[in-house]
């Protein structure tokens, strides 16, 4: 079972900023480098240059660099392995709270040195609301080249960099990397564009988000088809944008659905929605992927404010009093460090439960495919028996099954789905067909378009046996125990209803309620909770549908598209 993280680390709203990368330099550089980028930018923000030299302070000194705004700095060992750390955090005033920004070196001997850029917006109180995400810090923008920041073989930078065909075995390389941390985004170019102004004009905007997030490229003409090729079920053309997450296995088939594709169309369309939308995934990895084991053996910080001068006749701090506070701070450190321990134990178990479940969702999807393609079979030989030998010799529940089979076949997109609604007498389509002929532009090839319409063969062949009182069920039941002869349907893709974090949510209730007749609904609309998965992942697109048979005798399917908003997807 997956163990709970608390909301801020877990929750794809989340409004810290992470970046963790490993630098080309050595310790001493790397802190160097990254002191004098921290200075410059604090000197930019109008607040007092700290000390450059920091030797011979005691651990966790604090300086006051401007009204309310400090900075601590510390180094030493690390905890667990060999190594050497270097910290620096700021802490700044802003309305409702603290704006805080953490640095962080850590290098294992014998290892590379590693980043680590916290930025988070910490409430005054447990019941203020911040101001939002904390948007890419200008700190990060400037270490990234500094430092020759990569993740695994590839290079992080802070704005897309154009792959030719001659890169393309490189940047297939770094996205197979089984120790790649970073999400990896790749734009394409529509084919009548020039790649230069299409990146200046429409992906440099929409990936300004990611910098430090993710590994960011941009196919020119001569990579896409290359590309494309190499990677047969993990395609992007078009102009679409597709975030490539860890853990991409090349040769499955299922695996596609796991790596979202962004439509050229919404980038035109909504670039801030586009922007938005392509930041969720690579903020969320970056709060809840495990630390390297030397960030993970930096100790938290406990900080120590510089001694002051005492004014004349002031009395100096009783002893007693200041070996009482030194305990007190001693035990609150180990709270903290017992607590930071366990979220990075609870973290590499989440990753671990996280890619379990993609893999076994992918080979269900691969034998469900394989289900379906040998059940294409029978129907093939069984009616090669029956016009051989007379349908006798054939098992009747593949004459019943093959009876069934649409003679056009299945279609293999949702253009093609849509355009044959009306075969379904007992379903009616109520929803905007322009929802789901977007589907056609995510890239996911024919499978979506096929389990979509498996499902409406499902749907309608429980709606005539529930209209008639054969049902003995709902849908869910009815995909559990299908009756021989029937289209199957996947029982963990039919979903009875929605979680009550959505249920209780207003706007995103609010986006379920959807249009049907005024015979079942005279406001126009209903909930529709119910809905089937189509295809693998918890953000792959949806069919919502109501299921009236007891009262109009219909099922009413308001939306096929894109999955709606939830704690995922928002």
């Amino acid at each position: 079972m997956t163990q709970h993280i608390p909301a801020d680390r877990t929750d794809p709203a989340a409004t810290r900023y992470r970046m963790v990368v490993a630098s080309g330099h050595g310790h001493a550089d790397t802190v160097a480098l990254a002191d004098q980028r921290l200075r410059g930018w604090l000197k930019r923000e109008g607040y007092d240059e700290p000390p450059s030299d920091h030797s011979g302070l005691p651990e966790g000194a604090r300086y006051r660099i401007g009204d309310r705004t400090t900075l601590d700095v510390d180094a030493g060992a690390l905890r667990g392995a060999a190594g050497q750390y270097s910290r620096r955090r700021v802490r700044e005033p802003v309305p409702h709270g603290t704006r805080q920004t953490t640095l962080t070196v850590a290098t294992p001997v014998g290892g590379p040195s590693w980043i680590q850029l916290d930025a988070e917006h910490l409430p005054s109180s447990p019941g203020v609301r911040t101001s939002g995400r904390v948007p890419v810090p200008d700190l990060a923008r400037g270490l990234l080249p500094l430092l020759d920041a990569a993740d695994g073989p590839a290079a992080v930078r802070d704005r897309p960099v154009p792959v030719g065909a001659a890169e393309v075995d490189r940047v297939i390389d770094e996205l197979c990397d089984p120790d790649r941390r970073l999400p990896i985004v790749i734009a394409s170019v529509p084919a009548n564009l020039d790649s230069s102004e299409w990146q200046a004009e429409a992906i440099d905007p929409v990936l300004g988000n990611l910098t430090g997030l993710a590994v960011l490229y941009v196919l020119d003409h001569s990579a896409r088809p290359v590309f494309n090729q190499a990677l047969e079920y993990h395609p992007v053309y078009g102009g679409a944008v597709r975030t490539y997450l860890p853990a991409l296995d090349p040769a499955a088939r299922g695996d596609g659905a796991h790596h979202p594709v962004m439509s050229r169309q919404l980038i035109e369309d909504d670039p801030r929605r586009a922007a938005a939308i392509l930041a969720r995934e690579p903020r969320r990895l970056a709060a809840v992927t495990p630390l390297p084991d030397a960030l993970a053996d930096v100790p938290v910080l406990r900080v120590r404010a510089l001694p002051q001068p005492t004014a004349s006749g002031q009395a100096a701090p009783d002893a007693a009093d200041s070996a009482a506070a030194d305990s007190a701070a001693e035990e609150a450190t180990r709270e903290r460090q017992i607590g930071a321990d366990e979220l990075q134990r609870i973290r590499r178990e989440l990753q671990h439960a996280e890619r379990l479940e993609r893999a076994l969702l992918t080979e269900a999807d691969e034998q469900y495919d394989a289900l379906r393609q040998a059940r294409a079979q029978v129907r093939v030989l069984t009616r090669r028996l029956v016009a051989a030998v007379g349908p006798a010799a054939a098992d009747p529940a593949a004459v019943a099954l093959d009876a069934r089979e649409d003679e056009d076949g299945i279609p293999a997109t949702f253009a093609g789905l849509v355009s044959r609604l009306d075969e379904f007498p007992t379903l009616l389509f109520t929803g905007e067909t322009k929802e789901a002929l977007a589907l056609d532009e995510q890239n996911a090839g024919p499978g979506w378009a096929r389990l979509a319409w498996d499902g409406l063969l499902a749907l309608q062949e429980y709606a005539d046996a529930a209209v008639h009182g054969r049902a003995h069920g709902d849908f869910k039941q009815w995909c559990e125990h299908t009756p021989v002869g029937c289209h199957p349907f996947p029982p963990r893709k039919a979903v009875r209803g929605e979680s009550q974090t959505v249920t209780s949510n207003a706007k995103w209730k609010k986006e379920r309620m959807l249009p049907v007749p005024q015979t079942v609904d005279p406001s126009g609309r209903a909930f529709m909770g119910a809905h089937l998965r189509i295809g693998g992942g918890g953000t792959a697109p949806r069919l919502h549908y109501l299921d009236d048979c007891s009262g109009t005798g219909r099922i009413y399917i308001g939306y096929i598209g894109l999955h709606l908003t939830n704690t995922r997807t928002n």
